[in-house]
């Protein structure tokens, strides 16, 4: 008899090989969904803890009751923040909902842990001086390029060549935060150093190409469609990382892109070095890129679409109000 295979059902939508091991299955079906890897991997971290912490019982045969004693012991006995709670509580709908078919409904109503509002740090034009100036090389560039463009950490460190556009002055993200794509400006101030720093990157390029290396991760339609972008300069990181890295899946020697935690890092030492007295992180120049435009006086819609933020908050209000669109406004960073 041949073990059960992969299949696609309508109204079931993708149904992994129940042959396969839950491991695999939960790959399956991300890969199938284009999910990244990092989602991936994020996911499995919480079903195996989910796991462990019932005696390494299958979740088929567990419900509404293990939930929501795995996710008490999260916030009681490990204390942790009610969105590492809720990032838990998602890995276990997509399981029961797209691994195992389970309408996570179907278990009964599992309480989802409710984020209170916190206000974020933000620095002043003139703190955010301070901390550019307390920056220098790649890193310095890059924490630039997120206070002028209001990107966030991994959406700057996942740009490639292709989608910095100096002709009309902007930049493509591709897959922001809930698969959206925008556009955003590139400040005119920034584009001599970016023009600088990628005559460098497409150096770097063409020597691993010579050595017989020059491939970057592509997501798996991508590399089935275009099976020579990998080695091509368009779809390369602009922020590569210094040193050759292996595929830990397919073994591949890949070039991928600068590590957040070396951009998180010298944000910090930054933030030190200027003295700011204040808990600054890379998401903090997006926060302060929003703030400051609003203080020049360009409206919560215009900077909602530049963040790619799906909701505008009902609890700002804001007396000016400028009919242009996003790619009209002045970066912050112009300014300063």
């Amino acid at each position: 008899m041949e073990p059960a295979k992969t299949t696609f059902k309508a109204g079931e939508g993708f149904i992994p090989n129940p042959a396969l091991r839950l491991r695999d299955q939960l790959r399956e079906v991300v890969r199938f969904k284009q999910l990244s890897p990092r989602t991936e991997e994020a996911y499995w971290v919480w079903i195996r803890q989910f796991i462990r912490f019932h005696s390494k019982r299958h979740p088929r045969e567990m419900g509404k009751a293990e939930i929501e004693a795995f996710l008490s012991h999260l916030t009681t006995a490990r204390q942790v923040a009610v969105s590492t709670q809720n990032q838990a509580l998602n890995a276990l709908v997509f399981l029961y909902r797209e691994v195992l078919h389970t309408p996570f409904e179907q278990l009964g109503a599992v309480e989802r842990p409710v984020r209170r509002p916190k206000v974020p740090v933000v620095l002043s034009q003139a703190e955010a001086v301070r901390l550019l100036a307390a920056m220098a090389g790649t890193p310095g560039l890059f924490a630039r390029l997120l206070y002028g463009t209001g990107l966030r950490l991994l959406e700057g460190l996942r740009l490639r060549v292709k989608d910095v556009d100096f002709d009309w002055g902007q930049i493509l993200v591709h897959d922001g935060k809930g698969f959206k794509d925008r556009v955003t400006m590139l400040p005119d101030s920034l584009r001599p150093a970016m023009a600088a720093h990628l005559q460098r990157v497409r150096a770097l390029h063409e020597q691993d190409l010579r050595a017989g290396w020059g491939r970057v991760w592509l997501p798996g339609a991508l590399r089935v469609k275009y099976p020579h972008a990998e080695r091509e300069w368009l779809w390369q990181y602009v922020f590569p990382a210094k040193t050759i890295s292996v595929d830990p899946e397919t073994k591949l020697r890949r070039r991928h892109h600068v590590n957040e935690m070396s951009i998180q890092r010298a944000v910090k030492a930054a933030a030190g070095l200027a003295n700011l007295g204040k808990i600054v992180t890379p998401h903090t120049l997006r926060h302060s890129f929003a703030t400051h435009l609003l203080e020049q006086g360009y409206d919560i819609r215009t900077v909602q679409e530049l963040l790619g933020h799906k909701d505008v908050t009902t609890k700002m209000i804001y007396t000016h109000v400028m009919q242009k669109p996003g790619l009209g406004v002045k970066s912050p960073l112009d300014r300063i």
